[in-house]
């Protein structure tokens, strides 16, 4: 094809004599995805049953496809399923904001990222799929820790390097796992081709569950998340490769970093959908629909949450000189997550404020008392820094330690 057929005819008259057909997305330029929390609306009367389902029709720029059928707009829920959300949502943040409270009070040291404002990613996601899936994220983990059979205890204690923390406080803030979450990963971008390697064993093992591989915007330029998109694609695996995309990589917007922000389109012929990551229950839906599509045969999926984080990068990083107060105490009282979910419930006559407020005061005494209990947790000693390193069984004769006078041997028996 010639530079001048570009230039006399345009791009997309020279593609159509090509024979290229065009990228299929219902993403016309104008149109801008919804991210409040709070526009979803009943499609039908309540019924009087909390365990009944009910229609909800969600705001109609609730997502954006590339390459495929955007899912409906309509989602069926419950009312017990709203308050448990709820419930989860605020147990949640309590836990990010306690864990922000011990590192001010140095009894967190080191990495320690919060997810505060990016709960319904983690909650809409978990209730829409099962403990057979497997989710493995970066290291904004501590929810989703909790979500795939952890505990709040776990995680602090873990934060503080307490033996009752869920890997023996020897992992810390980006380190923990469970028998369904490969993690909490330290190195940017690292998770995703593992999580493609989840997704493989996955189809081996002839299993229909999928494998969510988590990273945010910061890491969507990694060469090693397209070498995964690739082998993903080639392989025909069952894994949604999902971006948080919270609008900031560090202190850096994506603008700034990335020439092409709509990340769900960067899967180039693996089919993308964005997702208004502050309406839990657009979460759900598409984290829903993104498991059936997996697991039908069709090939990797990329999804990309819209979201939004109100803390910096990580608690060394206030979170203010790389964007306005203004912006984040904007989003704050008008886009929040929790609030959102909060006016569903009360708005639609799903429970009181009285209920809620209960709810509220629960959560914050379970997460006091989880936070008093990691306090009362050892470290763990010297010895046990041994362990762990290989699985139980296969351990070499013999461990190097830091100088080659210090060692361990380990039991053959």
């Amino acid at each position: 094809m010639s530079f001048s057929l570009l230039r006399t005819r345009g791009l997309r008259a020279a593609t159509r004599t090509a024979g290229v057909r065009p990228v299929r997305s219902t993403l016309p330029a104008l149109r801008f995805l919804q991210t409040d929390a709070d526009k979803s609306s009943p499609a039908e009367a309540l019924p009087e049953s909390g365990d009944q389902p009910f229609t909800v029709a969600l705001h109609g720029e609730s997502f954006h496809s590339y390459r495929c059928d955007a899912p409906s707009n309509e989602i069926s829920i419950t009312k017990d399923e709203m308050v448990k959300m709820y419930t989860t949502m605020v147990q949640m943040r309590r836990m990010e904001q306690a864990a922000d409270a011990l590192y001010k009070q140095k009894m967190i040291r080191g990495f320690c990222h919060l997810a505060i404002g990016q709960e319904a990613v983690s909650v809409g996601m978990e209730h829409a799929i099962d403990g057979d899936d497997r989710v493995i994220t970066s290291y904004r983990c501590h929810t989703f820790a909790v979500l795939r059979g952890g505990t709040v205890k776990g995680v602090i204690a873990e934060l503080m390097g307490r033996v009752d923390g869920m890997s023996y406080g020897k992992g810390g803030s980006m380190h923990i796992f469970t028998p369904s979450f490969f993690g909490g990963n330290g190195i940017v971008g690292a998770q995703v081709p593992v999580g493609a390697g989840i997704a493989l064993a996955q189809k081996y093992l002839k299993k229909k569950t999928a494998t969510f591989a988590l990273y945010g915007d910061g890491a969507s330029n990694q060469g090693q998340v397209f070498e995964a998109y690739n082998m993903a694609k080639l392989w025909n695996l069952p894994c949604v490769f999902v971006c948080e995309n919270n609008k900031y990589g560090m202190g850096t917007s994506a603008e700034r970093s990335s020439q092409n922000t709509e990340f769900f389109t960067r899967g180039d012929k693996i089919p993308g959908l964005q997702v208004n990551g502050m309406d839990i229950l657009a979460v759900k839906k598409a984290a829903a629909w993104a498991k059936e599509w997996v697991t039908s045969g069709k090939g990797p999926l990329v999804v990309e949450f819209v979201t939004y984080r109100y803390g910096g990068h990580s608690m060394s990083d206030p979170g203010t000189t790389y964007r306005t107060r203004d912006e984040v105490q904007q989003m704050r009282s008008e886009k929040d997550a929790i609030a959102g979910l909060k006016r569903y419930i009360l708005e639609w006559g799903v429970t009181d404020e009285a209920s809620l407020k209960a709810i509220d005061k629960k959560a914050k005494e379970e997460v006091d008392a989880a936070v008093e209990e990691a306090k009362k947790s050892p470290f763990p000693d010297v010895k046990t820094f041994w362990t762990d390193i290989y699985y139980k069984g296969t351990e070499p004769p013999m461990m190097r330690g830091r100088e080659k006078e210090e060692y361990h041997v380990y039991s053959q028996a």
